[in-house]
Order: structure tokens, then C-alpha cells, then sequence
């Protein structure tokens, strides 16, 4: 055969594999408001930078007549590309080619492409559409799924790893995305579920929607199962390239930096906090005030609100930023936020990026159902998480400290490398009104007035205990600082922490609260 004919053959097989399932299935796909795995990909990764590989793989099923079929790619793209120059690994699911279904030679195509980029320290983008296991080849796709399973757990905290649900997933195939780092869905078109409805509703009889069951809202807004949501494809892929500039390569760099911006003057932290201690505020807008160009990347928005998570740049340095937010439940400790908080330092502390804590909570949420849930347990994560990180941990006490959420929020007791605390901080045990309750009990009772003698006692011991003076004589609190201040500590703590070294006892892994 001549060189001319091998061509030919060459881009016919080409053609043959790229066109997936067909325009049939093709135009199926884009009446869901879906794109095709391969504009995806395309559309995602700055233009011309996707080089494919394992094209011309094929499954070697033979039962159920599966050695009559041909599946274009074995329904699954693979390779690599860059998205803002930043190189990254990715394999797309594609729908049209047997539903997406993962046979051994799929998973495969996606191992290898995981393998690739812990490799070359490139982070790893997986978009999942697909209607499950292959059936066709019963265990060996359980061993696809097994084999894609362990390799997100020995990539965890060595190279970003993102997941973006663009169709089903269901059964085994969600837990690969619950094993990676940042989970995407979007409107209308993700759904995530183990059991889907008909299972539930042939075992328990409950009749549910795919939508309602683990549709992109759900995943948001009531599971944590999932960290952005987007209206759209579209939206979805900004959202992941903007991620991608906040993070670094792998665990051995650190995120890019980027020049040093103002925070935007529109925004004055000095009036953000009222000054009724109990009167709620957003804390984002104090985050606002601090970071380069006001610009914050927020994690998790839908869910556990009473806590605030997410990336901004501090003159150019990506910053890991966990905060209460005083207009959710008074920015108080639950299962939940104590959960979203815990993973993200862990995050942080993998791939090199500095903590800023911002505290205002009254403590943990009480209550019959919170001790029920195990927040005990829950709680003790976070504890566990400020405890381990060793990259450089500020924390910035703007109002209320009270308690156990004192501690857990990255206290100097918890390892925090500088504390500081604004003239309105308040650290104590407990509020003024249940301190006084308890210390001022007789006095209260015995008054001729206790009503009046009970607030008489609350601001004695307002005055004397609900300040950061009496923290700060302790050592516990290194500066009380004007809150106009704080971008210029936080900045001279972040450049003075750039070497930070901390020796740990040598063991193989700590046991954290799961």
C-alpha cells in the first residue's frame, strides 16, 4: 500500500472513530441541551491545545453479540490540552456512543489518562456522561470502575482532580467524582444518584423524579454532594477556568501568582460591621475589602451557608479563605459547615495554599437534632484539619469568639501562625447575657430588680471579659489591629510565611473523625 492510500485509510479510520455515535445520536444529544463530548472538550481548553489519545481503542466483549458491534473511542475521549496556558489532563464521556457505558477497555482509556497526568503533575478534568456499567461485560466493568476508584484515591492531594457532571451518573460511577477534589453540575442536565427512581420505587414504593432525586440543585443545595452549579455548559466551563488559575499544578508548586491589585474603593471595610454586636452582616463584603481587585471565587455557596469558603489573591497569592457568615444562623458550627470547612483546608494544605480564617460565631449550633447528626464527630474534623495543615494559617477575629468555636476556628491553640483581632472582637467562654446568668446567679435572684440587675451585670461583664484585651495579654492574640489595617498584616504575614517549616512526628497517616 502506498503512502498516499495508508493516508487515506488513516483519516477514514480517523473520521469513522471521531464521529461517536452518529448524527442521529447527535442530534438526540443536542435536543437535551447537551453539547457532544468532543465540543466539550473543545469548547473548555483554549483553542487548538487538546491532543487526543487511545483513539482507535476497541472493547473485546464477545457475549450479546458485542462482537458485532463497533463502538467509535469505546464512548470516552481522552488527552491532554491546556486551559488558560495551564496544561491539564481530561477524558470526556460520550453519550452518543452506547450511552456512555464504562467497559474495561473504557475505563481503561481513563486510567491511562489519569496515570498520565499524576505523571507529568498536570491536574486532571473528567466530564461524566454515562448511563453506567456496561452490562454487556459484567465484571469487567466493576473492574473498570474498581481500578478508576483506586487511582482517585492515590492522585488525592498529589494533583488537582475536577469532575464535572454533564449527563447521568449513577451507581458506581458517582463515586469516582465524590473521590476527586471539586465537583461541577449544571442545571437541568446533571443528575447523580446511587439508586436511580425506579429502584427506589420498586423496593420502597416512593415515586420520585431524576431531577428531584439528584438533579444539579439537590447536589447543591441539600447533599454538598456537588460545589458549583451553572445554568449552562457554558457557564460551567468559566467556572472551571477560573478555578484552574486560583490552583497550582500539583502538590510540589505553588498556584501562579498574579500582579498585585487594589481591592476596589467602592468597598470600605471600615463600615461593614454594625456595631450591635448580635446585628448580622455579609462577611463576603469583608472578604471583598482585603482581596486583590474584590474579587472572590466562592466554594459551595448553596450549601452550609453559615460558613464561607473559597479563593482570592492577596497582592497576587492565591488565598484559601474560610469565614462565619453572621447572616446564616448567626455563623454558627453545624455538621454541615463544619464538613464543607474541613475539606477545603485539607485542600489547601496539600497544594501549598495559606489559610485566613475570618471568626464571628456565637459557638456550635445546639440542639436534639445537631448531637443526633454526630456533630460531635463532625465538628471534631475541622479541629482535626486546622490541627494537621502546616502551610501558613492566619486567622482574623472580627466579632464574636465564643467557645469551642473560639478553638476551632484555627485559634493560635490549633497551630495558627498569627492571630489578630479587631477592637470589636469579643473572646470568652460564652455570650455576656449566659456568663452573667451563670457567674452573677445570686446577685440576680437576691436583687430587688432582676431584670435590672441582670443588665447591670451584663455589661460588667461585657466590659471586663467581651473584648480581645484580655486574649491578647495572654498571648493568644499577637496584634489588636484597626480593621483598616488588616490587608497589610494579612499581606506581610503571607510574605513572611513563604519558607514556613514545621516538623511533624513521622508516621504513615493520621486517623481524622471521618
Amino acid at each position: 500500500m502506498s503512502f498516499a492510500k495508508k493516508l487515506i485509510d488513516f483519516f477514514t479510520r480517523k473520521e469513522s472513530a471521531q464521529v461517536g455515535g452518529g448524527v442521529k445520536a447527535i442530534e438526540k444529544q443536542a435536543a437535551m441541551g447537551k453539547l457532544t463530548a468532543r465540543e466539550r472538550i473543545t469548547t473548555l481548553l483554549d483553542r487548538d491545545s487538546f491532543h487526543e489519545y487511545d483513539l482507535f481503542v476497541e472493547h473485546k466483549c464477545q457475549d450479546f453479540n458485542m462482537d458485532k458491534k463497533k463502538l467509535p473511542a469505546d464512548g470516552v475521549i481522552t488527552g491532554t490540552g491546556t486551559v488558560y496556558g495551564y496544561p491539564v489532563g481530561i477524558f470526556a464521556q460520550d453519550f452518543t456512543v452506547a450511552g456512555g457505558s464504562l467497559g474495561l477497555a473504557h475505563a481503561r482509556k481513563i486510567t491511562k489518562i489519569m496515570d498520565h497526568s499524576v505523571k507529568l503533575g498536570i491536574p486532571l478534568i473528567g466530564i461524566n456522561d454515562s448511563g453506567g456499567a456496561r452490562i454487556q461485560e459484567g465484571v469487567n466493568s466493576l473492574a473498570g470502575y474498581g481500578e478508576i476508584f483506586y487511582r482517585n484515591t492515590l492522585a488525592s492531594g498529589v494533583i488537582p482532580q475536577i469532575s464535572v457532571i454533564l449527563g447521568p451518573c449513577a451507581g458506581g460511577a458517582v463515586y469516582s467524582p465524590a473521590l476527586t477534589d471539586f465537583v461541577f453540575v449544571v442545571e437541568n442536565i446533571s443528575k447523580m444518584f446511587i439508586t436511580g427512581p425506579e429502584v427506589i420505587k420498586t423496593v420502597l414504593g416512593e415515586e420520585i423524579s431524576m431531577e428531584d432525586l439528584g438533579g444539579a440543585r439537590v447536589q447543591t443545595e441539600i447533599s454538598g454532594n456537588a460545589h458549583f452549579y451553572a445554568k449552562s455548559e457554558l457557564e460551567c466551563f468559566d467556572q472551571i477556568k477560573k478555578l484552574i488559575t486560583f490552583i497550582p499544578w500539583n502538590n510540589t508548586k505553588k498556584a501562579k501568582p498574579f500582579p498585585p491589585k487594589l481591592p476596589r474603593p467602592v468597598i470600605r471595610i471600615e463600615n461593614i460591621i454594625p456595631v450591635e454586636p448580635y446585628k448580622p452582616y455579609d462577611v463576603r463584603d469583608v472578604i471583598k475589602a482585603v482581596c486583590d481587585d474584590s474579587d472572590f471565587f466562592e466554594i459551595q455557596d448553596r450549601w452550609a451557608s453559615n460558613i464561607v469558603i473559597g479563593f482570592a489573591r492577596i497582592n497576587g497569592e492565591t488565598v484559601g479563605l474560610v469565614a462565619n457568615q453572621p447572616l446564616v444562623l448567626a455563623g454558627v458550627l453545624d455538621v454541615d459547615s463544619s464538613d464543607k470547612a474541613a475539606r477545603f483546608i485539607r485542600f489547601c494544605d496539600a497544594f501549598h495554599i495559606p489559610l485566613i480564617t475570618l471568626v464571628d460565631l456565637p459557638g456550635y449550633l445546639p440542639g436534639v437534632d445537631q448531637e443526633h447528626a454526630g456533630v460531635i464527630r463532625h465538628g471534631a474534623k475541622l479541629l482535626y484539619a486546622y490541627s494537621e495543615a502546616t502551610v501558613p494559617k492566619i486567622t482574623v477575629i472580627l466579632r464574636k469568639a465564643y467557645g469551642g468555636g473560639y478553638i476551632a476556628m484555627c485559634s493560635r491553640h490549633l497551630g495558627a501562625d498569627f492571630v489578630f483581632a479587631w477592637p470589636t472582637a469579643e473572646i470568652a467562654v460564652m455570650g455576656p447575657e449566659g456568663a452573667a446568668n451563670i457567674i452573677f446567679k445570686a446577685e440576680i435572684q437576691s436583687a430587688e430588680n432582676p431584670d435590672e440587675m441582670r443588665k447591670l451585670k451584663v455589661q460588667e461583664y461585657t466590659e471586663k471579659f467581651a473584648n480581645p484585651y484580655i486574649a491578647a495579654a495572654n498571648g493568644h492574640v499577637d496584634a489588636v489591629i484597626n480593621p483598616e489595617e488588616t490587608r497589610n498584616y494579612l499581606i506581610h504575614a503571607i510574605k513572611i510565611s513563604e519558607n514556613k517549616s514545621e516538623t511533624r512526628v513521622k508516621k504513615k497517616h493520621g486517623i481524622p473523625p471521618f
